[in-house]
């Protein structure tokens, strides 16, 4: 991780909530795609998602997460699309999280970045998505995730 874990006070049962991506891209039809990756302990179906940076607002704290997990860069919303709770694992406990979600337009996949080669990852159609993830807030979220519409092209010059 980039930064320090803000730890903020928010939703939650512990008190403590995560920011994580909805990665997604347009392919050429027009559709869209959603990044799904395995989390490095269980395998499970996931988004990018982490703890706040201190140094950083949650938007961005959320692209990087794209980033260190994914290799992922991108347009990233200032704003969260939605939440959704999960119940995190920890050495000798589980909290349950609230995590801000933004969605995050995929510009560019490099092929190295800090998490490399520690998850699966896959592009999805949304409803795949959907049913792949274990939290039934994601799903939904993913379910109803739509993007601004793709922009018209210009219209060509006519011929001389």
């Amino acid at each position: 991780m980039v930064g320090k874990q803000a730890g903020a006070k928010d939703k939650g049962k512990d008190g403590r909530r995560q920011v994580a991506a909805l990665v997604w891209r347009r392919e050429l039809d027009g559709s869209i795609s959603i990044l799904l990756m395995t989390s490095r302990e269980t395998g499970r179906a996931v988004i990018p998602k982490g703890w706040p940076m201190r140094e950083h607002a949650d938007h961005k704290s959320a692209a990087i997460e794209a980033y260190e997990e994914a290799g992922i860069l991108g347009k990233v919303a200032k704003k969260p699309i939605g939440q959704y709770r999960y119940w995190k694992r920890l050495d000798t406990r589980f909290i349950f999280l609230t995590v801000d979600v933004f969605a995050l337009e995929a510009r560019e996949m490099r092929t190295e970045f800090p998490e490399q080669g520690q998850r699966s990852m896959n592009w999805l159609a949304p409803n795949a998505a959907a049913m792949l993830v274990d939290e039934p807030d994601l799903a939904a979220l993913i379910r109803s995730f739509s993007p601004k519409p793709a922009p018209a092209p210009a219209p060509e010059d006519p011929p001389a």
